[in-house]
Protein backbone atom coordinates (compact mmCIF):
# COMPACT_ATOMS: atom_id res chain seq x y z
CA UNK A 1 0.00 0.00 0.00
CA UNK A 2 1.84 3.08 -1.14
CA UNK A 3 0.95 6.26 0.68
CA UNK A 4 4.05 8.14 -0.37
CA UNK A 5 2.24 10.91 -2.19
CA UNK A 6 1.11 12.37 1.13
CA UNK A 7 4.21 11.60 3.19
CA UNK A 8 6.51 14.25 4.54
CA UNK A 9 9.21 12.72 6.69
CA UNK A 10 8.96 14.40 10.06
CA UNK A 11 12.63 13.93 10.55
CA UNK A 12 12.70 13.13 14.20
CA UNK A 13 12.56 9.94 14.59
CA UNK A 14 15.76 8.40 13.49
CA UNK A 15 18.40 11.04 13.77
CA UNK A 16 17.71 12.91 16.97
CA UNK A 17 15.99 10.12 18.85
CA UNK A 18 18.31 7.25 18.03
CA UNK A 19 21.43 9.19 18.96
CA UNK A 20 19.92 10.09 22.33
CA UNK A 21 19.02 6.53 23.30
CA UNK A 22 21.27 4.45 25.56
CA UNK A 23 23.49 2.02 23.62
CA UNK A 24 21.43 -1.00 24.67
CA UNK A 25 18.25 0.64 23.31
CA UNK A 26 19.92 1.75 20.06
CA UNK A 27 20.92 -1.84 19.42
CA UNK A 28 17.29 -2.87 19.74
CA UNK A 29 15.70 -0.44 17.29
CA UNK A 30 13.57 -2.34 14.78
CA UNK A 31 11.70 -1.41 11.63
CA UNK A 32 10.58 -2.44 8.20
CA UNK A 33 8.69 -1.47 5.06
CA UNK A 34 5.12 -0.24 5.25
CA UNK A 35 2.77 1.47 2.79
CA UNK A 36 5.51 2.52 0.38
CA UNK A 37 7.52 3.98 3.25
CA UNK A 38 8.98 2.64 6.51
CA UNK A 39 8.07 1.99 10.12
CA UNK A 40 10.46 2.19 13.04
CA UNK A 41 10.12 1.35 16.72
CA UNK A 42 12.41 2.93 19.31
CA UNK A 43 11.70 1.05 22.56
CA UNK A 44 12.46 2.90 25.76
CA UNK A 45 12.53 -0.34 27.70
CA UNK A 46 13.66 -3.92 27.28
CA UNK A 47 10.93 -5.70 25.34
CA UNK A 48 10.52 -8.90 23.35
CA UNK A 49 11.26 -7.38 19.96
CA UNK A 50 10.27 -10.50 18.05
CA UNK A 51 6.81 -10.35 19.61
CA UNK A 52 6.53 -6.59 19.02
CA UNK A 53 7.72 -6.87 15.41
CA UNK A 54 5.34 -9.73 14.67
CA UNK A 55 2.38 -7.87 16.15
CA UNK A 56 3.18 -4.67 14.23
CA UNK A 57 3.72 -6.46 10.94
CA UNK A 58 0.37 -8.24 11.36
CA UNK A 59 -1.37 -4.87 11.77
CA UNK A 60 0.38 -3.45 8.71
CA UNK A 61 -0.47 -6.50 6.58
CA UNK A 62 -4.13 -6.37 7.63
CA UNK A 63 -4.50 -2.68 6.76
CA UNK A 64 -2.62 -3.13 3.49
CA UNK A 65 -4.98 -5.95 2.49
CA UNK A 66 -7.97 -3.78 3.32
CA UNK A 67 -7.12 -0.24 2.16
CA UNK A 68 -4.31 -0.34 -0.39
CA UNK A 69 -5.39 1.11 -3.76
CA UNK A 70 -2.22 -0.41 -5.21
CA UNK A 71 -3.44 -3.97 -4.58
CA UNK A 72 -6.05 -5.36 -6.95
CA UNK A 73 -7.19 -7.81 -4.26
CA UNK A 74 -7.69 -5.26 -1.47
CA UNK A 75 -11.17 -4.57 -0.13
CA UNK A 76 -11.05 -0.94 -1.26
CA UNK A 77 -9.97 -1.90 -4.80
CA UNK A 78 -12.85 -4.35 -5.05
CA UNK A 79 -15.22 -1.61 -3.90
CA UNK A 80 -13.78 0.81 -6.45
CA UNK A 81 -14.12 -1.66 -9.34
CA UNK A 82 -17.72 -2.63 -8.56
CA UNK A 83 -19.99 -0.64 -10.86
CA UNK A 84 -23.08 -0.74 -8.69
CA UNK A 85 -24.94 1.63 -6.41
CA UNK A 86 -25.94 -1.17 -4.04
CA UNK A 87 -24.22 -1.22 -0.66
CA UNK A 88 -21.19 -3.49 -0.75
CA UNK A 89 -20.20 -5.59 2.25
CA UNK A 90 -16.74 -4.53 3.42
CA UNK A 91 -14.54 -5.18 6.47
CA UNK A 92 -15.40 -3.29 9.65
CA UNK A 93 -12.18 -1.25 9.64
CA UNK A 94 -12.86 -0.05 6.09
CA UNK A 95 -16.28 1.17 7.24
CA UNK A 96 -14.68 2.83 10.27
CA UNK A 97 -12.04 4.71 8.28
CA UNK A 98 -14.50 5.66 5.52
CA UNK A 99 -16.90 7.04 8.10
CA UNK A 100 -14.06 9.08 9.65
CA UNK A 101 -13.04 10.32 6.19
CA UNK A 102 -16.59 11.46 5.42
CA UNK A 103 -16.81 13.19 8.80
CA UNK A 104 -13.56 15.02 8.02
CA UNK A 105 -14.85 15.97 4.56
CA UNK A 106 -17.95 17.41 6.17
CA UNK A 107 -15.98 19.28 8.86
CA UNK A 108 -13.53 20.80 6.35
CA UNK A 109 -16.11 21.77 3.73
CA UNK A 110 -14.72 19.19 1.33
CA UNK A 111 -11.06 20.23 1.59
CA UNK A 112 -10.46 16.65 2.69
CA UNK A 113 -12.18 14.59 0.00
CA UNK A 114 -11.91 10.77 -0.12
CA UNK A 115 -13.12 10.68 -3.74
CA UNK A 116 -10.12 12.51 -5.29
CA UNK A 117 -8.35 9.32 -6.41
CA UNK A 118 -8.97 9.76 -10.17
CA UNK A 119 -7.73 13.37 -9.99
CA UNK A 120 -4.62 12.23 -8.14
CA UNK A 121 -4.02 9.69 -10.91
CA UNK A 122 -4.49 12.34 -13.59
CA UNK A 123 -1.47 14.21 -12.19
CA UNK A 124 0.64 11.09 -11.91
CA UNK A 125 0.49 10.38 -8.18
CA UNK A 126 -1.83 7.40 -7.76
CA UNK A 127 -3.40 4.28 -9.30
CA UNK A 128 -7.15 4.85 -8.83
CA UNK A 129 -9.26 4.87 -11.98
CA UNK A 130 -12.86 6.00 -12.08
CA UNK A 131 -15.17 8.95 -12.36
CA UNK A 132 -14.49 12.27 -10.70
CA UNK A 133 -17.08 12.56 -7.97
CA UNK A 134 -17.86 14.25 -4.70
CA UNK A 135 -17.72 12.86 -1.19
CA UNK A 136 -21.48 13.25 -0.39
CA UNK A 137 -22.10 10.51 -2.98
CA UNK A 138 -20.44 7.95 -0.65
CA UNK A 139 -22.36 6.55 2.32
CA UNK A 140 -21.59 3.99 5.01
CA UNK A 141 -24.68 1.81 5.15
CA UNK A 142 -24.97 -0.83 7.87
CA UNK A 143 -22.36 -3.49 7.12
CA UNK A 144 -21.36 -1.92 3.83
CA UNK A 145 -20.52 1.17 1.82
CA UNK A 146 -22.60 2.51 -1.06
CA UNK A 147 -21.91 4.99 -3.83
CA UNK A 148 -24.58 7.04 -5.54
CA UNK A 149 -22.89 6.65 -8.93
CA UNK A 150 -21.37 3.31 -10.03
CA UNK A 151 -18.12 4.82 -11.28
CA UNK A 152 -17.18 6.59 -8.03
CA UNK A 153 -14.18 5.48 -6.00
CA UNK A 154 -12.70 5.78 -2.52
CA UNK A 155 -9.19 7.04 -1.79
CA UNK A 156 -8.25 6.81 1.90
CA UNK A 157 -4.53 7.54 1.52
CA UNK A 158 -4.88 10.79 3.48
CA UNK A 159 -6.20 9.04 6.59
CA UNK A 160 -5.36 5.32 6.47
CA UNK A 161 -1.77 5.74 7.67
CA UNK A 162 -3.05 7.57 10.73
CA UNK A 163 -5.47 4.73 11.39
CA UNK A 164 -2.57 2.30 11.07
CA UNK A 165 -0.48 4.24 13.60
CA UNK A 166 -3.37 4.27 16.09
CA UNK A 167 -3.71 0.50 15.75
CA UNK A 168 0.05 0.05 16.14
CA UNK A 169 0.04 2.02 19.39
CA UNK A 170 -2.86 -0.05 20.72
CA UNK A 171 -1.00 -3.21 19.72
CA UNK A 172 2.21 -2.12 21.46
CA UNK A 173 0.30 -1.51 24.64
CA UNK A 174 -1.35 -4.90 24.36
CA UNK A 175 2.03 -6.67 24.15
CA UNK A 176 3.34 -4.78 27.18
CA UNK A 177 5.26 -1.85 25.67
CA UNK A 178 4.67 1.31 27.71
CA UNK A 179 7.74 3.36 26.72
CA UNK A 180 8.55 3.84 23.04
CA UNK A 181 8.57 6.12 20.03
CA UNK A 182 7.04 4.70 16.87
CA UNK A 183 7.22 6.28 13.42
CA UNK A 184 5.13 5.25 10.45
CA UNK A 185 6.00 7.02 7.22
CA UNK A 186 6.83 10.24 9.06
CA UNK A 187 3.88 10.17 11.45
CA UNK A 188 4.87 9.76 15.08
CA UNK A 189 3.39 8.57 18.35
CA UNK A 190 5.10 8.19 21.70
CA UNK A 191 4.33 6.09 24.74
CA UNK A 192 5.50 6.98 28.22
CA UNK A 193 8.79 8.77 28.79
CA UNK A 194 12.23 8.64 27.20
CA UNK A 195 14.67 6.27 29.00
CA UNK A 196 16.34 9.36 30.50
CA UNK A 197 13.06 10.28 32.19
CA UNK A 198 12.37 13.29 29.97
CA UNK A 199 9.63 13.53 27.32
CA UNK A 200 10.30 12.05 23.89
CA UNK A 201 11.46 14.71 21.40
CA UNK A 202 10.57 14.79 17.70
CA UNK A 203 12.05 17.03 15.00
CA UNK A 204 9.92 18.62 12.29
CA UNK A 205 11.76 19.04 8.99
CA UNK A 206 12.32 22.34 7.19
CA UNK A 207 10.35 21.69 3.96
CA UNK A 208 12.34 24.24 1.96
CA UNK A 209 15.88 23.09 2.79
CA UNK A 210 17.94 21.45 0.05
CA UNK A 211 18.74 18.54 2.37
CA UNK A 212 17.46 17.42 5.75
CA UNK A 213 17.30 20.31 8.21
CA UNK A 214 15.40 20.66 11.47
CA UNK A 215 12.81 23.42 11.68
CA UNK A 216 11.46 22.71 15.16
CA UNK A 217 11.84 20.13 17.93
CA UNK A 218 8.65 19.28 19.78
CA UNK A 219 7.42 17.00 22.54
CA UNK A 220 4.16 15.36 21.35
CA UNK A 221 3.37 13.97 24.84
CA UNK A 222 0.05 12.10 24.62
CA UNK A 223 -0.78 13.50 21.16
CA UNK A 224 0.02 12.05 17.74
CA UNK A 225 1.96 14.04 15.14
CA UNK A 226 1.26 14.07 11.40
CA UNK A 227 2.87 16.27 8.75
CA UNK A 228 1.78 16.89 5.16
CA UNK A 229 3.67 18.92 2.61
CA UNK A 230 3.91 19.68 -1.07
CA UNK A 231 7.54 18.80 -1.72
CA UNK A 232 8.06 15.08 -1.25
CA UNK A 233 6.34 13.74 -4.35
CA UNK A 234 5.60 16.95 -6.19
CA UNK A 235 7.85 19.11 -8.30
CA UNK A 236 8.69 22.26 -6.36
CA UNK A 237 6.93 25.27 -7.84
CA UNK A 238 5.19 23.22 -10.52
CA UNK A 239 2.82 20.72 -8.99
CA UNK A 240 1.88 19.02 -5.76
CA UNK A 241 0.73 15.55 -4.79
CA UNK A 242 -1.96 17.10 -2.55
CA UNK A 243 -5.14 17.87 -4.45
CA UNK A 244 -7.36 20.93 -4.15
CA UNK A 245 -10.65 19.05 -4.44
CA UNK A 246 -12.64 22.21 -5.18
CA UNK A 247 -10.51 23.15 -8.19
CA UNK A 248 -9.64 19.61 -9.32
CA UNK A 249 -5.93 20.41 -9.47
CA UNK A 250 -2.83 20.23 -7.25
CA UNK A 251 -2.95 22.58 -4.29
CA UNK A 252 -0.47 25.41 -4.62
CA UNK A 253 0.48 28.28 -2.36
CA UNK A 254 3.15 29.37 0.08
CA UNK A 255 2.62 26.50 2.53
CA UNK A 256 5.58 24.14 2.55
CA UNK A 257 4.19 21.85 5.22
CA UNK A 258 1.60 21.60 7.96
CA UNK A 259 2.22 19.58 11.13
CA UNK A 260 -0.77 18.70 13.29
CA UNK A 261 -0.97 17.33 16.83
CA UNK A 262 -4.20 15.56 17.73
CA UNK A 263 -5.40 12.98 20.26
CA UNK A 264 -5.40 10.28 17.57
CA UNK A 265 -3.24 9.85 14.48
CA UNK A 266 -6.18 9.31 12.14
CA UNK A 267 -7.48 12.81 12.91
CA UNK A 268 -3.99 14.34 12.77
CA UNK A 269 -3.32 12.68 9.40
CA UNK A 270 -6.58 13.85 7.82
CA UNK A 271 -6.32 17.39 9.22
CA UNK A 272 -2.75 17.81 7.98
CA UNK A 273 -3.87 16.75 4.50
CA UNK A 274 -6.93 19.02 4.56
CA UNK A 275 -5.00 22.08 5.73
CA UNK A 276 -2.40 21.57 2.99
CA UNK A 277 -5.19 21.35 0.42
CA UNK A 278 -6.71 24.70 1.43
CA UNK A 279 -5.46 28.12 0.28
CA UNK A 280 -2.89 29.50 2.74
CA UNK A 281 -4.92 32.01 4.70
CA UNK A 282 -8.06 29.87 4.59
CA UNK A 283 -6.10 27.02 6.17
CA UNK A 284 -4.64 29.21 8.91
CA UNK A 285 -8.03 30.74 9.70
CA UNK A 286 -9.65 27.28 9.79
CA UNK A 287 -7.01 26.01 12.22
CA UNK A 288 -7.41 29.08 14.42
CA UNK A 289 -11.21 28.96 14.41
CA UNK A 290 -11.23 25.24 15.25
CA UNK A 291 -8.45 25.36 17.87
CA UNK A 292 -6.28 22.88 15.93
CA UNK A 293 -2.74 22.38 17.22
CA UNK A 294 -0.87 23.09 14.00
CA UNK A 295 2.46 24.39 12.74
CA UNK A 296 2.39 26.01 9.30
CA UNK A 297 5.74 26.54 7.58
CA UNK A 298 5.37 28.96 4.69
CA UNK A 299 7.76 30.42 2.14
CA UNK A 300 8.36 34.12 2.74
CA UNK A 301 11.20 35.35 0.59
CA UNK A 302 14.58 34.12 1.79
CA UNK A 303 13.26 32.95 5.16
CA UNK A 304 10.49 30.69 6.39
CA UNK A 305 7.40 32.10 8.06
CA UNK A 306 5.90 30.06 10.85
CA UNK A 307 2.34 30.21 12.11
CA UNK A 308 1.32 28.16 15.15
CA UNK A 309 -2.31 27.65 16.08
CA UNK A 310 -4.18 26.06 18.95
CA UNK A 311 -1.81 24.76 21.61
CA UNK A 312 1.03 23.74 19.28
CA UNK A 313 3.46 26.28 20.78
CA UNK A 314 3.21 24.59 24.19
CA UNK A 315 4.81 21.47 22.67
CA UNK A 316 7.82 23.29 21.17
CA UNK A 317 11.18 22.45 22.75
CA UNK A 318 13.43 24.32 20.31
Amino acid sequence: MSLRRRDLIVGAATLSVASALPAVARARIVGGRAFGSIWRLFPGMLVDLDTARGALEAVIADIDATMSPYRADSAISRFNRAETTAAQLVPAQLREVTRAALDMARATGGAFDPTVGPIVRRFGFGPIKGETGQWPAIAVDGQGIAKAEPGLTLDLCGIAKGHALDRIVATLRRVGVDSALVELGGEVAVLGAHPDGRPWHVAVENPFADGFAVERVIAPASKRLATSGHRVNGVAGLTSHIIDAHRHRPALGSIGSVSVLAPDAMRADALATALCAMPDETAIAFAQDNDIDALFILADGAVNREVMTGGFETHVIA
